[in-house]
């Protein structure tokens, strides 16, 4: 059985790519053009990245099998029961990096390996939606420190009495892109609320867009003529401005109508070039969107930010649960969520199929809580 290991994950296409990435890099004339050789060693690291985990885990397993054999030929008992301990540590610690590499082998698509820009919109149930922005927010940042990515906070645009109205944060590291848009939807809270002075309970609903930070190498040029700009003041989250000069940036694609803005940088030429990318990265998706005539697996998807088009619910009162609708994943521990824990839903969601795995939520919602 150990043997069947071995193989799984061979990667002969992405070998076969790297081979001819790296007789690329080693023509006298690669460093001619050094914006072409930035994409090569680019594109050659990104497949490394991919496949030395495989080629690691295969040599482990080679180990494990020999060993599986020594253990085999030891004729005594007590010697032979320590190795056999040794033999099933090693076979639990492959177990759980064989989970990690069938998780990396969900992530194929052309945009997976990049990094994430995800933006939380409050959305119906007023001042209440938006702290139920603010949670999610700190949900994510969370998760995003816990997985080990960068976090930035590009822009972020506070309630009127609490919380935000909406918010953009930049997740870097690899796969990010690939991991995060498992929560693109709309999220539900029920809990009593701490602004109500009769403490009945509430309703909430907040949406998250999660979309890939496209390469340099996307061929994509915006006339300037359809771009209009915006500059002001930088502010905090009780509104109060953090800078003296106006270095935010708003960026309003007139032909879509898709504002993006960024105000992280005290450089208004920092804050704009990020802006721009981001834009691009929208205008990208929507193309993508437009060409699949699929619009729920993406924008479609969340519909209303209202009751009815939840991807999940967090209750916290009367009891406490939160509840994915698309694949029926749950957990007790609230908490523990909203610290960050969102990894078994975002598995879960990968296993199934990704966009694929979405079920009706009314069809579930009341059976599964």
């Amino acid at each position: 059985m150990l043997a069947t290991y071995g193989g799984i994950f061979d990667g002969e296409q992405k070998l076969v790519k790297i081979a001819a990435l790296e007789e690329k890099m080693a023509a006298p004339s690669f460093w001619d053009d050094q914006q072409a050789a930035q994409k090569v060693i680019s594109a050659a690291n990104r497949m490394k990245a991919a496949i030395n985990p495989s080629k690691a885990f295969n040599l482990e397993v080679a180990d494990l099998n020999a060993m599986y054999e020594l253990v085999n030929e030891i004729g005594d008992n007590s010697e032979r029961l320590s190795y056999e301990q040794e033999v099933i540590d090693l076979v639990e610690s492959l177990q759980l990096k064989l989970d990690a590499l069938e998780l990396a082998s969900f992530l194929t698509g052309p945009h997976d390996a990049c990094n994430a820009i995800l933006t939380v919109h409050a959305g119906a149930g007023g001042t209440e939606s938006c702290d139920w922005a603010d949670m999610l927010l700190r949900m994510y940042s969370r998760w995003a420190e816990r997985s080990g990515f960068a976090v930035d906070i590009q822009d972020i645009m506070p309630g009127e009495e609490a919380g935000i109205s909406s918010a953009t944060i930049r997740i870097e590291g690899p796969n990010a892109y690939g991991y995060a848009k498992a929560e693109r939807g709309v999220h539900r809270l029920v809990r009593i609320s701490p602004f109500d002075s009769n403490a009945r309970r509430h309703t909430s609903f907040s949406s998250v867009d999660v979309i890939a930070e496209i390469e340099d190498d996307i061929d994509m040029d915006i006339p300037e003529a359809e771009i209009r700009t915006d500059v002001y003041r930088a502010s905090g989250k009780g509104g109060q401005h953090v800078n003296r000069t106006e270095s935010a940036v708003r960026l309003t694609h007139i032909p879509s109508n898709i504002v993006v803005t960024c105000q992280n940088e005290r450089s208004q030429i920092k804050n704009k070039a990020t802006a721009l990318r981001t834009l691009k990265s929208r205008l990208y998706e929507k193309m993508l969107d437009d060409k699949r005539s699929e619009m729920e697996k993406f924008y479609g998807e969340k519909g209303d930010i209202a009751w009815g088009n939840q991807i999940r619910s967090y209750v916290f009162q009367p009891y406490q649960l939160v509840t994915d609708l698309r694949t029926g994943i749950k957990e007790g521990n609230v908490q523990g969520v909203m610290d960050g824990e969102l990894d078994p839903f975002v598995h879960a969601w990968l296993r199934a199929g990704g966009p694929t795995s979405r079920k009706s939520a009314g069809d579930r919602e009341f059976g599964d809580e």
